[in-house]
């Protein structure tokens, strides 16, 4: 507990994470570009980035674009937070907030890429709706991304990996929706960039094959 604390009180006193604590937080919306990164760059967001090690990497092999990551765990922000500032990355932010309240931060358009890594596959049908590709968080992507904007899943889990498929399939609003259920193997591995977090690393070597599907609406 004594940890958690102190990790708390360290990215409450960081630039590069946006919460509740800071009164940035009710005014960050629509105004990233302008208040944060000071450049008008592309901004790809993470969702469920955890330790924030992919926003992190993205980040370190594109300069030229803003990288935010979204997690409401405080204590594994601090890691991600913590790498971006020992690599003294200026083109990355964390946002400390449950997804679901995206829109409270920002605007329609706003947003040029979307990334989901590795979310909690929530396999319980009664949690079928907080899975980060039901319905109601399609939604709020295609509100938020310009046009053509990429939606990009990643995930060891065959299940949640099929539900999102079939999601995807089923919307008539979506286009260029490519697909594998063996990224390592397939022609859109190079679309990853072979950025390996601490989960993946773990369920590949339990052999879990790695699965990922784009598309933009």
């Amino acid at each position: 507990m004594k940890r958690k604390q102190e990790r708390f009180r360290i990215i409450e006193a960081r630039d590069n994470v946006i919460e509740r604590t800071k009164d940035v937080y009710e005014t960050i919306k629509g105004n990233w570009r302008s208040t944060y990164f000071k450049n008008d760059n592309p901004i790809t967001v993470e969702l469920a980035c955890g330790r924030g090690e992919y926003t992190v990497s993205l980040a370190k092999l594109f300069p030229e674009k803003n990288f935010i990551g979204v997690d409401i765990k405080g204590e594994r922000i601090w890691k991600g937070s913590t790498l971006a500032t020992e690599q003294n990355l200026t083109n990355v932010a964390f946002l400390r907030t449950p997804i679901l309240l995206l829109e409270n931060f920002f605007t329609p358009g706003e947003l040029d890429e979307v990334w989901i890594t590795f979310p909690d596959p929530r396999p319980r049908k009664r949690d079928i709706k907080r899975r980060l590709t039901s319905p109601r968080y399609m939604d709020i992507y295609k509100r938020l991304v310009k046009p053509g904007s990429y939606i990009r899943l990643k995930t060891d889990n065959t299940p949640l990996y099929e539900y999102s498929l079939e999601e995807a399939q089923n919307r008539t609003d979506i286009s260029d929706l490519q697909f594998t259920d063996d990224m390592y193997n397939s022609v859109l591995r190079p679309e990853c960039f072979d950025i390996k977090t601490r989960y993946e690393e773990h369920f590949a070597a339990l052999g879990e094959k790695i699965k990922y599907l784009r598309f933009h609406f």
